[in-house]
């Protein structure tokens, strides 16, 4: 005799799991699109000028500007200079009585920029192209 179908595969058949797992999904998916993520940042004080041009140090005849970790963070071959217009009327002098000199910036990696990018902005004020930055390898 054959028969229909018995009582536990007719409940077996009847039991569908799938609307069930798809509510979760979207409830999942709701969750994560409403849910308040914390932004992660570093507080940064961006420098007010940026804009230089790396390259190698060479040996030829150069003016040494210095940027230092404590005040005064300016100097020129070694002298220091309290403020910074007092390092920009030396340089100024000094470049000027030999404009071919190239003039090479060796700033401390733990200096603040701020000074580093004061410099930078009187070289690009001077029209100053024959520029090198001192690098570690």
């Amino acid at each position: 005799m054959i028969t229909s179908e018995t009582e536990q595969n007719s409940a077996l058949q009847g039991l569908d799991l799938t609307p069930l797992i798809d509510i979760i999904f979207i409830v999942l998916v709701f969750l994560l699109l409403t849910a308040n993520t914390q932004l992660l940042s570093l507080p940064v004080d961006v420098p007010t000028e940026a804009d230089a041009s790396l390259s190698a140090l060479s040996h030829d005849k150069h003016i040494a500007i210095n940027i230092l970790t404590t005040e005064p963070h300016w100097a020129i071959d070694g002298t220091t200079y309290q403020s910074f217009d007092e390092f920009e009327a030396e340089f100024i002098k000094i470049f000027g009585t030999d404009p071919e000199v190239k003039v090479v910036v060796a700033a401390d990696k733990t200096a603040p920029v701020q000074p580093l990018m004061n410099v930078l902005a009187l070289l690009q004020r001077q029209q100053i192209s024959n520029t090198q930055i001192l690098m570690e390898p």
